[in-house]
């Protein structure tokens, strides 16, 4: 239990932190969005869920198969999340963090096929975070284009 909390905390944790240290600001408020935009509120929530169904399979994956690559797969999409806010936010590149979300999707893909036959359960759980991240992509492949 005490590893499943440190992967909480740290998926969790790691996640707010970003997020407080990128805040959208003035020059996200400035962009021309589209109609399909949620409101800035639904975020914080919506990654909190998120965030905790990315954790509980990263810990399974950690328990069970933590020299294969499914780890690997859990570790990448791990930075790769982590590392869109900064580039869209702080330094302003939404087409580079197009790119980012991209690799992410078909990161978290691979993950679930990989993990569909090793933990189920697991590939399950992320299926709710690659809808997001689908979603997410689609927002920001519309924030390039209409900018």
């Amino acid at each position: 239990m005490m590893r499943l909390t440190v992967f909480v905390a740290f998926v969790i944790g790691g996640g707010f932190l970003i997020g407080y240290l990128n805040v959208p600001g003035s020059w996200y408020a400035g962009l021309n969005k589209p109609w399909f935009n949620p409101p800035n509120w639904i975020f914080a929530p919506v990654w909190a869920a998120i965030y905790l169904l990315v954790a509980i399979p990263g810990w399974r994956t950690w328990e069970r198969h933590r020299k294969e690559m499914a780890m690997l797969l859990w570790l990448v999409q791990m930075v790769l999340n982590f590392l869109w806010s900064p580039i869209f936010f702080f330094a302003h590149l939404p087409g580079v963090a197009l790119a980012i979300i991209l690799a992410l999707f078909v990161v978290i893909l691979a993950f679930i096929v990989r993990q569909w036959n090793l933990d189920r359960l697991s590939s399950v759980i992320f299926v709710p975070y690659a809808a997001w991240v689908g979603f997410a992509s689609l927002l920001n492949l519309s924030i390039v284009g209409l900018n």
